[in-house]
């Protein structure tokens, strides 16, 4: 699926907003009837462009009252060293995001802790045993402003 038309476009801007709306319901928001909406919705998540579906959770309520952005720069960038970096990140639940960067450091990381103690260890027993680091710098969050998981859609 190469193209997203304005149908597809309000069909994924829905789901975005209500990611448990019935088929029925999206059909009647898109005017159509329901087994061409599923087909659709079918479609598009063979493509992969719907990647799957999740409850959006309040951090803060869950006790995560640290949010950490975290600039690594590495020394090792031999296969083995990153492949037991990724594996070591994909497996730590309290880092949310990693993005292989450019610029100073090689590495941002998102990370959440319930708070700086936490976060403390964290750096400790995770962050400063990751294979060929040799910089960690973090930002911590005061005040979060926008948090979303949104994209825009625009037909084309």
């Amino acid at each position: 699926m190469d193209r997203i038309d304005n149908v597809n476009a309000d069909l994924l801007d829905l789901l975005q907003t209500d990611g448990r709306m019935s088929n029925a319901k999206l059909a009647e928001y898109l005017s159509m009837s329901e087994t061409p909406c599923w087909r659709r919705l079918k479609r598009l998540e063979e493509s992969g462009i719907i990647e799957g579906y999740q409850a959006n959770l309040n951090r803060r309520k869950l006790g995560l009252g640290v949010m950490a952005f975290v600039q690594l720069s590495c020394s090792e960038h031999d296969p083995d060293a990153t492949a037991e970096f990724q594996r070591i990140i994909e497996n730590t639940p309290s880092i949310l995001a990693c993005h292989n960067t450019t610029g100073a450091d090689d590495f941002l990381l998102i990370v959440v802790a319930r708070d700086l103690d936490d976060y403390s260890v964290f750096v400790d027993t995770t962050l400063r045993r990751l294979p060929g680091v040799t910089s960690i710098r973090s930002n911590l969050s005061l005040r979060e402003m926008k948090s979303s998981n949104r994209l825009p859609i625009r037909p084309g």
